[in-house]
């Protein structure tokens, strides 16, 4: 297989050719459109979904109705691939975030191919330890560390998904994301602005120093990209 040839999906770049052939045939290329639902917490899923770009938010909603982002995939990753896997049914909501064009298959077809290759279903078992793992040190990341260096994580994040270094988020989404209120976005927005690191504009922010937010970052950036590596094999 050349570079040409390549899926645009990291993880479907990991499958050798029979097993390609195997998924192929069921896979259609779909928009994923901003704030479009891929999946609801609760409910039978239809559809897996491999992003080419742009990036799906994984959020859990409260009972107090705050809902905070758990984990954000892109062409990296796979949605709904765990669910699938097990009863079918989604955890969590799966939100197009920033849009793209995804390889879509029904769940039908995901788990008959997952049944006829080990390899498959190995990539996709080591993948949701990968996204347990995101969860994980996302949860850490919120009860712990200060809002200028959360906010720096999910920036550095969206940046590796979208490949730009201009992403189109406004401060009340960004607040979802990261479980805070939107002042106190505002008030870590405008010193990371001063500072030089980020150009905030409304509805867009432009990453303007990509080292300096690293180093604003907390360790939990880098953390969730070894993991990813070391249990999937992919890693922007």
């Amino acid at each position: 297989m050349t570079a040409s040839d390549q899926p645009p999906n990291l993880l479907l770049q990991l499958l050798d050719a029979a097993d390609l052939n195997l998924l192929s045939p069921h896979l259609a290329t779909v928009e994923m459109v901003r704030e479009s639902v891929l999946s609801e917490a609760g409910a039978a899923l239809r559809h897996i979904y491999f992003p080419h770009g742009g990036s799906v938010s994984i959020t859990v909603s409260l009972s107090e109705g705050q809902t905070i982002e758990v984990a954000m995939l892109g062409r990296d990753s796979v949605v709904g691939g765990g669910a699938a896997l097990a009863d079918g049914i989604a955890l969590a909501d799966a939100v197009v975030l920033f849009p793209g064009t995804a390889s879509m298959l029904e769940i039908t077809a995901f788990r008959t191919v997952a049944a006829a290759s080990t390899a498959f279903r190995s990539l996709m078992v080591r993948h949701e330890q990968a996204m347990l793992a995101h969860a994980q040190q996302s949860l850490l990341c919120n009860t712990l560390h200060p809002i200028e260096a959360r906010l720096a994580r999910w920036l550095l994040r969206a940046r590796d998904l979208c490949d730009s270094e201009i992403l189109p988020l406004t401060q009340e989404v960004l607040a979802q994301m990261i479980g805070v209120r939107r002042n106190a976005i505002s008030l870590v927005a405008h010193a990371l602005q001063r500072a030089g690191v980020i150009r905030y504009t409304r509805g867009q922010i432009e990453i303007i120093d990509p080292r300096a937010l690293e180093t604003t970052s907390c360790d939990c950036y880098s953390a969730v990209k070894a993991s990813h590596a070391r249990l999937v094999g992919t890693s922007r």
